[in-house]
């Protein structure tokens, strides 16, 4: 037989392995594992393993049926168009937030930072009945907006406002932090070599809060895309124009269609993991490209 080859550096010393798991000084590693695991088990995995199993017992055109219906693909587009666009939206309005926050300091800044947090202790019904009354026909905003010819509630552009307003706190609590801990110095140092305000932001600022800025995306999008209760309020809830995917689910739950709303519910579950993949490859793209 043939030995294989011990792989050698310089001096003759062969390289460490790295242990598969780091020593740590707390015991209990195979215990914490255990739980880890069992809970995770039970609060995700479990749920969507009934989930994909549900919709099947009337097959895959039965499947194929409840989801490719009209009223169905309108709600999975506009709930998932509208939270993609909303997102975007909330990056960049989120960044801008985050930097005046973080960056000066002004009378109020405590109380402007404290609202910033409100869509997390805010009752998603009581947040969607203040959305409608404030841009419904007779609302401060929507009554202006009507003279100019402008609906925003019960269509989907209140779907869009209702999604900005839930998704804002993901985005401003994930790059403020980032921007807090970010070292003057570079910047300082970016201003020496000669770079104006905008190259010193995008060439030093913006690479170091773009992972920042992707987490945030991908929660508000989440956050957007299996949003109820503070968008049925606004949306109007019209089938085909301003309905969105949950709404059909409680509907088909409503009329006993289990393996229905099942079968919806495992729509927007594929949707939104094809998602979480896309933007965990853009988060390892951008993490090579800057290891180089």
């Amino acid at each position: 037989m043939v030995a294989l080859a011990t792989p050698r550096v310089a001096g003759g010393v062969a390289p460490r392995r790295r242990p598969w798991r780091e020593p740590s000084v707390l015991p209990g590693f195979a215990g914490a594992l255990g739980f880890t695991l069992l809970y995770v088990g039970l609060i995700i995995l479990l749920p969507l393993a009934a989930l994909a199993a549900r919709p099947w017992e009337h097959g895959l055109q039965g499947v194929l049926d409840a989801i490719l219906k009209p009223r169905t693909l309108a709600a999975l587009r506009l709930s998932f168009g509208a939270a993609l666009l909303a997102a975007f939206v909330n990056v960049a309005m989120g960044l801008l937030i985050a930097w005046v926050l973080g960056r000066y300091r002004f009378p109020g800044r405590r109380i402007v930072d404290a609202l910033v947090d409100l869509p997390f202790a805010l009752p998603t019904a009581v947040a969607g009945i203040a959305l409608a009354t404030l841009y419904g026909p007779n609302g401060w905003i929507g009554a202006a907006l009507a003279r100019g010819g402008v609906k925003v509630a019960f269509t989907p552009t209140g779907v869009f406002v209702a999604l900005l307003a839930v998704g804002l706190p993901f985005v401003v609590r994930a790059v403020q932090p980032v921007l807090d801990d970010l070292d003057a110095s570079l910047e300082e140092a970016a201003q020496t070599l000669g770079a104006n305000p905008v190259q010193t932001f995008a060439r030093v600022i913006l690479p170091a809060l773009a992972p920042a800025l992707i987490t945030g995306f991908a929660l508000a999008f989440a956050r957007g895309a299996g949003e109820y209760g503070s968008v049925i309020f606004i949306a109007g809830n019209m089938p085909g124009v301003s309905e969105i995917a949950p709404l059909v689910i409680v509907t088909r739950l409503e009329q006993y269609d289990y393996a229905g709303a099942a079968s919806v519910g495992l729509a927007m579950l594929a949707i939104s993991l094809l998602a979480l993949v896309a933007v965990n490859a853009v988060q390892v793209a951008m993490s090579r490209r800057g290891g180089r």
